[in-house]
């Protein structure tokens, strides 16, 4: 086989996987949104979370898209993992769709309209308003380029005599229906998707061996088998970091693909004789009859197809026990919160759309926000903390939680700017901005938090005179109405900004205000009157406006997240 022939296999692959990469951008862009609102509000049991799975996948053309939108549903709450896996059981029907694309690239000669769509892309792109369409054009485009490609290729593998007998020898090996024969082509299939991580290229490799007659369809649909598990993998691997139910929600993807593979080798035979009659298609074809590709295409798309639809009918009535049994094997780690520094919802590995970055993103900044109201519960706590040794490990801790603030802060940025590199909507550029601005607000609360605690265990370690009771008592309050304007924050930020009233925030910060304005002026009247000595009055005074500062920053993220441009310092 020349240099050439294997670049051009290649490169085609590369257009197939850019194409199908853009065009599922493109669609999360314009449905992102209104596809999380369906996820959340369809999915009352089994079969409605299925045929969600099976329309959200239709409709973004990735079921990896729609495994990770219900893995965060997950994390945050909003689904349990029992309508998770209902509705994975449905984007592995929603996923057979790219088969159908694929055949139809490889069955026809779509040639002429790959151009005049690249044409209309472009302009599109450059008409601001129509640019996600330009894009979903372009990644159209590219995707059938990409399969056209492939399928030139492999006739010219066919036509190169020398390079057509080396795999036809390579294949011929494999060609007796064994159980180790079919066990190997299921591993090559694992493999091969694991390594290139994308079962829609090696979906279009097998559709093209098999159209040119250099591999049999037989071996052919083991690869297809191979395929399906190869793509449960990369999500289970890309879970390891991740929390106890994002590990699980995978490993159950993963289960369910397993088993199916199980029953359709057990019925192997029927099986496939009855895709055969349903696609038209006759197993002793050759590849120089006159229909053959197409018939060899659709015949595997078919398999596909019938594999996902059976596959669910039928573990769909078992999904409790394999909740109990994904229960079972992934057990909950045992790690002390204080300790556990890294992110919940950002993770690695898998390239997401930035839809998905931006949610994910979105449930970590709800998390640091969760963890900073625990850390002024701290300090709330350490205020009347009387015993010498509870109190320096509870200032210890709040000093962990300073340092799990910065990294947190840092990471979420990181992160944002990573995703703000990639070809974004102006409506996604504007989230990102916010919530740069929210999460830097969000780490001045925690410094906040981190000051007062100093100041009180300054006034601890320097042996100062005690508060008096009513001092205490106008700590408490002042504090009080703090935790009411963090718990405001945390409620926008877990819910649904149409429904939150940004005035009760603001009423909050102005009771604080005029209270510590009045607290300011009576401390220099009992400083006077000698309640309390002047290193006490001013101890005193710096948890007080500390405490206004804090709800000045709170202000801050809640105006950012409404999208309001007052600034608070």
């Amino acid at each position: 086989m020349s240099y050439l022939v294997l670049f051009k296999l290649l490169g085609s692959l590369a257009l197939l996987m850019f194409g199908m990469k853009a065009m599922s951008e493109a669609l999360q862009k314009m449905a992102g949104p209104q596809l999380r609102h369906v996820l959340g509000a369809m999915t009352t049991n089994r079969f409605t979370g299925a045929l969600t799975g099976v329309f959200v996948t239709a409709a973004v053309q990735s079921s990896t898209a729609t495994t990770l939108m219900t893995v965060s549903f997950v994390n945050a709450g909003l689904l349990t993992l029992l309508q998770a896996i209902s509705v994975i059981m449905g984007a592995h029907i929603g996923t057979t769709v790219t088969a159908w694309i694929m055949s139809l690239g490889i069955g026809f000669d779509i040639a002429d309209f790959i151009y005049p769509a690249f044409f209309i892309g472009i302009i599109l792109i450059y008409m601001k308003k129509r640019r996600i369409i330009g894009d979903f054009l372009f990644g159209v485009a590219f995707l059938f380029l990409g399969l056209g490609t492939l399928k030139e290729t492999g006739f010219a593998l066919v036509q190169d005599q020398e390079a057509n007998l080396a795999i036809s020898e390579f294949f011929k090996k494999f060609n007796d229906p064994t159980f180790f024969n079919s066990m190997f082509f299921l591993l090559m299939g694992t493999m091969l998707t694991l390594a290139v991580q994308s079962s829609a290229a090696i979906m279009a490799i097998t559709m093209m061996l098999c159209s040119t007659g250099v591999l049999h369809i037989e071996q052919g649909i083991m690869l297809v088998l191979g395929e399906n598990i190869g793509t449960t993998i990369t999500s289970n691997i890309v879970a390891i970091s991740a929390n106890t139910q994002a590990r699980r929600a995978a490993f159950a993807h993963m289960t369910t693909n397993v088993l199916g593979v199980c029953w359709v080798l057990i019925v192997l035979k029927p099986f496939f004789a009855m895709v055969c009659h349903v696609s038209g298609f006759d197993p002793a074809m050759t590849a120089d009859q006159p229909g053959f590709a197409i018939k060899a295409s659709v015949a595997l798309a078919t398999f596909h197809s019938a594999f996902n639809v059976g596959n669910t009918l039928l573990l769909i009535w078992f999904i409790p026990q394999i909740e109990r049994f994904v229960c079972w094997v992934i057990k909950p780690k045992n790690v002390d919160e204080e300790e556990d520094f890294r992110l919940h919802f950002i993770t690695s590995g898998i390239m997401k759309t930035p839809e998905l970055s931006v949610l994910e993103a979105q449930k970590e900044i709800v998390s640091f926000c969760d963890r900073i109201q625990r850390m002024f519960g701290m300090v709330r706590e350490l205020l009347t903390e009387k015993n010498e040794q509870k109190f320096s490990k509870l200032f210890s801790r709040i000093e962990k939680y300073e340092s799990i603030s910065d990294n947190m802060e840092i990471e979420i940025a990181n992160y944002l700017d990573h995703v703000s590199d990639a070809h974004l909507s102006d409506e996604t550029k504007a989230k990102i901005r916010a919530m740069l601005r929210e999460i830097s607000e969000v780490e001045s609360i925690g410094d906040s938090c981190y000051n007062m605690a100093r100041t009180i265990n300054r006034k601890v370690q320097g042996k100062q005179d005690h508060f008096t009771e009513t001092q205490y008592e106008r700590i408490h309050q002042m504090m009080e109405l703090t935790d009411q304007a963090l718990t405001q924050m945390n409620q926008l930020m877990g819910g649904r900004k149409e429904s939150f009233d940004i005035n009760r925030t603001r009423n909050i910060e102005n009771e604080i205000n005029n209270y510590r304005n009045q607290l300011k002026a009576q401390n220099i009247a009992d400083i006077n009157n000698h309640e309390y000595t002047y290193a006490v009055g001013t101890i005193y005074m710096d948890l007080i406006n500390e405490c206004e500062k804090l709800a000045d920053y709170v202000v801050n993220v809640v105006e950012a997240r409404m999208g309001t441009r007052q600034h608070l310092a």
